[in-house]
């Protein structure tokens, strides 16, 4: 039998049962341990764990009746026994990975559990492409679940995807085996106004008796939001603050906090817990989007887990967070989240609770990372042609192409203008006066521009717009198909001739982010998985995207995690400004606006 193809706890229990009863022998005992109860948050000093067929059999305080003679013992040698973690709200494709490379990047840091919505890539390959993204997340060696993206596009009338979702793909992606529920609903305004097809989504995935995610990134916690709960949404990582994170548990949501590698959502919500003493079970730990470069310097589900300690939280109650809690809400607390009998064998050893070393990782009974190695291999899918063909461009991208014309007779104009926020998702509508010269408008200072390349029907459309907030200063351009949630083509630039040869430079290698200055390219990541996505390894991956941040930051950008943020300019259901192949759109009002204001 193949190693991750796990039996059910009923079609194993005969054999738990026996171990347990010191009938037959375990396959491994962990012993001179501290358990880590996240059940009844408690250290157990002492208590061994026997496994079989990848499930804990006995969890007590002695498993000396399970050794038999080809039992492997582990000496834990007093450290902490903790169950695996499980991130409960994020997309593989942020890391700009495979789900195989995503996995073998995050098991040594004791992620053994996700909850995975492939939105990115359905926007692009619509069903075919989740079901790619889940069989080869269900070869892994570690569990990854996949929600079925309820959103494609985000904001239907705002943008144009490559595939749209609707109910009928819905309910045949419940059928599948490691469907574990809905991906985020992202169209609240949908949802508030009562629209069949976001109703008859989660319908379909309540039926199935599967989890529906929630997205409700609006500040009004008033009558709208008490309709989108009403609508079904179970959880929700769009809090921001201590208010948020209460009315979502007071409704009887989930609140998701998120440390990802560019939100920072943890330390302004946990006070409900730390300071306003609300039950910690209805909160849960995630990443919502980690890049690769996170995930091999910093961390993932661990980082998270240490950065709730350092704000003032129980380390009992974080790990609660980052297990039981996430396993519960999605229905599988009787499968994993916990070192209890049935339940997968997902452990992990650590000297100390607070600093959370991970020092040997074990999941389904096997030892899969070891002192931040992985032991264990992560396989590939067999990603057809039809994934790797995605930039169709339907044209050779000219610099005229970016040419803004402005009103007739006008000098200056006022502009709306897309503000970056650091280290925040929504945008700013800003307004400033540009010069035009010779009929169009300049963008000058630390305006830029923007715009939105279409990419997948080769319809050869440009929608041109401004920026400003990363700095950028002297000739040069960024491209990227990675364009939150779209996915059509992103370049922001100074220089037109730069935003051609970008554009024209992705369309080339089938996808990926391009960095040019003075005539030259200086960076280049590829991604030639929908244009999302490498399956190279996640240090190979995490070095050109770092090659990424030091070109841009070569352009004059100062921003923190300023990728993340122009990869976001198109994400249409975030206030107040975004872009999108249909134009400006004012996310405030969800509707397309005008380039320049009509004072001008």
């Amino acid at each position: 039998m193949e190693h991750h193809i796990l039996q059910s706890w009923a079609e194993s229990a005969p054999g738990l049962v026996a171990v347990a009863a010191g009938r037959a022998a375990a396959d491994t005992v962990i012993r001179g341990g501290r358990l880590v109860n996240v059940q009844s948050r408690e250290v157990l000093d002492g208590w061994q764990v026997a496994i079989a067929a990848g499930r804990f059999a006995y969890v007590g305080p002695d498993a000396s009746h399970c050794i038999g003679p080809d039992t492997q013992v582990i000496e834990a040698e007093g450290r902490y026994l903790i169950p695996g973690l499980c991130d409960g709200h994020m997309h593989i494709e942020s890391g700009m990975l495979t789900p195989a490379e995503f996995a073998a990047a995050v098991i040594p840091h004791g992620t053994t559990t996700m909850f995975t919505d492939p939105h990115e890539i359905a926007n692009v390959l619509g069903l075919e492409g989740v079901r790619m993204m889940h069989d080869e997340a269900m070869m892994q060696p570690v569990n990854i679940f996949t929600q079925m993206p309820s959103c494609a596009p985000s904001a239907p009338g705002l943008e144009t995807t490559g595939y749209e979702i609707g109910p009928a793909d819905v309910a045949e992606a419940m059928t599948w085996p490691g469907i574990i529920g809905l991906g985020e609903m992202m169209n609240y305004p949908g949802v508030i106004n009562g629209d069949p097809q976001m109703l008859a989504e989660m319908a379909e995935a309540m039926r199935a008796g599967k989890t529906v995610g929630g997205h409700y990134a609006s500040p009004d916690r008033g009558i709208p939001f008490h309709a989108y709960v009403a609508g079904g949404p179970a959880d929700d990582h769009e809090g921001t603050a201590e208010a948020d994170a209460i009315a979502r548990a007071r409704q009887g949501m989930r609140s998701m906090l998120r440390l990802g590698s560019a939100w920072y959502d943890v330390e302004s919500q946990i006070t409900a817990i730390t300071e306003k003493g609300l039950d910690p079970r209805n909160f849960i730990l995630c990443t919502d989007d980690c890049h690769s470069g996170t995930l091999v310097n910093e961390g993932h589900m661990n980082r998270v887990v240490r950065h709730a300690i350092a704000c003032g939280c129980d380390p009992l109650v974080a790990l609660q967070m980052a297990t039981v809690n996430t396993a519960t809400h999605f229905g599988l607390e009787r499968e994993l989240g916990s070192i209890a009998p049935g339940r997968r064998a997902d452990v992990i050893l650590t000297s100390d609770l607070v600093a959370l070393p991970i020092e040997v990782v074990i999941a389904r009974g096997r030892v899969v990372a070891r002192d931040g190695q992985i032991t264990v291999a992560c396989p590939h899918y067999d990603w057809p042609e039809t994934a790797r063909q995605t930039v169709r461009l339907g044209k050779v991208i000219a610099p005229e192409d970016f040419a803004i014309p402005a009103p007739e007779g006008a000098n200056a104009v006022r502009a709306r203008v897309i503000g970056v926020v650091e280290n925040q998702a929504p945008t700013k509508a800003l307004s400033f006066e540009l010069p035009v010269t010779e009929g169009r408008v300049q963008a000058t200072g630390e305006v830029c521009q923007i715009a939105l390349v279409e990419r997948h029907r080769a319809t050869g459309k440009v929608v041109n717009g401004f920026v400003s907030g990363f700095g950028y200063t002297g000739e040069m351009a960024i491209a990227s198909t990675v364009a939150h949630d779209s996915h059509h083509m992103i370049v922001v630039g100074t220089s037109a001739a730069m935003m051609a040869a970008a554009a024209n430079r992705l369309g080339e290698v089938g996808g990926g982010v391009t960095v040019w200055k003075d005539g030259a390219e200086i960076a280049l990541v590829e991604l030639p998985i929908a244009g999302l996505m490498s399956d190279s390894p996640a240090a190979e991956v995490a070095a050109k995207a770092q090659g990424i941040v030091a070109a841009m930051e070569a352009c004059g950008c100062t921003l923190n995690n300023a990728y993340m943020q122009h990869s976001l300019l198109a994400l249409v259901v975030i206030p107040e400004l975004r872009i999108s192949d249909m134009g400006l759109v004012d996310v405030t009002r969800f509707e397309v606006t005008d380039l320049f204001e009509d004072n001008a």
